[in-house]
Parts: structure tokens; C-alpha cells; sequence
């Protein structure tokens, strides 16, 4: 709507995970160099760990758009809210595996012949879980089994967990204390800071096609206090603000436009809020014995007055 009007070729604010817009801040340098060693050595096992938005899935595209396809065979997994059974059809699934098997041993003595395969061809297949806070216990035991899948001097596939920092609290539980001593390679994706916000920004409207100053330094300053330096929410905020400038047919965006766009949000927010509030009260009060009481009342006392209608009308 109004890439022409500020000059731009495509909207800068996008909140798919294009590699294309990544900025690289220094903790996105030191996870992309993290999971390249982890990679490259066989570690086995990689844990990235970072808040909503932080860029985990986007570091993760560049990382493989980087990668010798000749070399790397990639199966990744971004619901993990599945049995151990069905993660393993899925795994074999993502490689190109038939995943017919009926039980988990022969899932497994399926993709081990896969995975031996893939190592004598000199590739090495990398597993990558999203989401992976969401794991349950007996899944992420199975996970482990995985890395057991291994030859005299490599192991056969690198599993790399993706997740929110949940993830690392859960892989403290003393049940996984065996799964969390095999990772080798942990990094963690932490909100940009007040410079880095600001490259940010100027990061992806250059990608956009501009390249002066579209967002003042106040406008940028007022972006960052309201998204703490969350790239996603930086994108959320910008592109309203964006929205607004153009409505109020400005060529330049300053503070006064990020802060209308932060309150149309905080708005947006507390409505969605109040709405799912309600919803999940509804829903409570129809779990509830109460609301069978108070429904079969109605019913009852419905039945009393079309009773006395007919009485009436008699």
C-alpha cells in the first residue's frame, strides 16, 4: 500500500523469516558460527535457545542457505506436539523415508539404514526440532536414543533443538540430565540493543530500496523502548508506523507516528486480550457443574411458563 509512496521496491517490515533482511547482530554472529562448528564437527547435538521473535528461525534459514547441499541432507520438524511414534514417522517422513513401520524399533532400524547410507555417500543428515520447548519427557528420550545412531568415529545425525528459553529449563529436569549432558553446542539469541535496533531498521529499509534516513532518530529511539529489541516486534510497530506516516502523508516518519502506531497496538492487544479472556471463561463455565445447573434451570422454568401459556390460552 505504500511501498511507492516512500520509494520502496517491497515492505521492509515483513514478518516471514527471509534470510535476505537477516541483521546480524552480535549474538546472531556467535549463534551462526556456534551452529557451523557444531555442524561441520559432528557434535551431535545443538541446543538454540532465544525469546519470541528473536530471529531463531531466520538465523536458521541463512545458516542452511549457506550449507553445501552436497554435503548436508535437512529434515526439519516445526510441530512438536506429537508422540514418540509419530515423531519418528515424521523424521523418516522429512527424509524420504516410507515410514510405514509399525513400531518405534523398526522406525528406527529404518533410518538408521538411511543414516549409514548418508555416511558412506560422505553427507551428513541434520535433524532440526522447532518449537522444541514443547517437547514431551518419553519424545526427547526418544530424541537422545537418536544420537546413539553412531560409527566408530561419527555420529549419524545432528539434531539441532530450537526453543524458547523454556527449553533450557527443561532440559535441567534430572530425568533429562543424560539428554542435556550430549549437547555440546548451546547459544542463545538475545534482543537487539539500542544500537543495534537502530541498524536494524535501517538494515531492512535498505533491503526495501531506501537507504537515507526514513525513520528519524527519535522515531527509531521510541521504536526500541516499545519493542525492547525484539526484531519481531520491531517489525510489527515499524510497519504500522509506516502505515501511519503514509495516511497522514508524510514522506519521513518521526516519534509522533511510532507512538500513535504503539497505541493503535496496545489498543489491538487489550482487545484481543479481553477476547480471549472471555472465550476462555466460556469455556470454563461450560467444564463447569454450574453451568449444567443453570442450563437445566432454564430448561425447567422454560417448560413452567409455556405451561401456564397454554393454561391461559385455554
Amino acid at each position: 500500500m505504500y511501498e511507492s509512496h516512500f520509494g520502496l521496491t517491497e515492505k521492509p517490515f515483513t514478518l516471514t523469516p527471509n534470510p535476505r533482511f537477516l541483521y546480524l547482530s552480535r549474538t546472531h554472529q556467535e549463534a551462526l558460527a556456534h551452529l557451523r562448528y557444531g555442524l561441520e564437527n559432528r557434535v551431535g547435538f545443538i541446543a538454540v535457545t532465544g525469546e519470541v521473535g528473536t530471529g531463531k528461525t531466520t538465523t536458521l534459514r541463512l545458516l542452511f542457505d549457506q550449507l553445501d547441499e552436497t554435503r548436508f541432507r535437512l529434515a526439519m520438524i516445526f510441530n512438536p506436539c506429537l508422540s514418540a511414534m509419530e515423531l519418528l514417522r515424521n523424521v523418516n517422513r522429512e527424509f524420504g523415508l516410507l515410514a510405514r513401520k509399525r513400531s518405534n524399533l523398526s522406525l528406527v532400524e529404518e533410518l538408521n539404514d538411511f543414516l549409514l547410507a548418508e555416511n558412506r555417500a560422505g553427507r551428513i543428515p541434520v535433524l532440526v526440532i522447532d518449537e522444541a520447548q514443547n517437547l514431551k519427557a518419553d519424545v526427547l528420550e526418544q530424541i537422545r536414543l537418536l544420537s546413539n545412531l553412531e560409527t566408530d568415529s561419527d555420529k549419524l545425525i545432528q539434531i539441532v533443538l530450537v526453543g524458547q528459553p523454556e527449553l533450557a529449563a527443561l532440559l535441567e529436569r534430572p530425568e533429562l540430565r543424560q539428554l542435556a549432558q550430549r549437547i555440546s553446542v548451546r547459544c542463545r539469541l538475545d534482543p537487539l540493543d539500542h544500537q543495534e535496533a537502530c541498524g536494524y531498521i535501517r538494515h531492512r529499509l535498505q533491503i526495501a530500496g531506501v537507504f537515507g534516513d526514513l525513520f528519524d532518530a527519535k522515531a527509531m529511539a521510541a521504536a526500541f523502548r516499545w519493542s525492547g529489541g525484539v526484531p519481531r516486534l520491531i517489525n510489527v510497530l515499524c510497519d504500522r508506523a509506516l502505515l501511519c506516516a503514509y495516511a497522514a502523508g508524510q514522506y519521513r516518519v518521526t516519534a509522533a507516528e511510532v507512538r500513535q502506531a504503539a497505541a493503535e497496538l496496545d489498543h489491538a492487544k487489550r482487545k484481543s486480550a479481553w477476547l480471549q479472556e472471555t472465550l476462555s471463561s466460556l469455556k470454563r463455565a461450560f467444564a463447569s457443574e454450574r453451568f449444567y445447573w443453570c442450563f437445566g434451570t432454564a430448561i425447567v422454568l422454560e417448560i413452567i411458563v409455556l405451561i401456564w401459556l397454554v393454561g391461559v390460552l385455554v
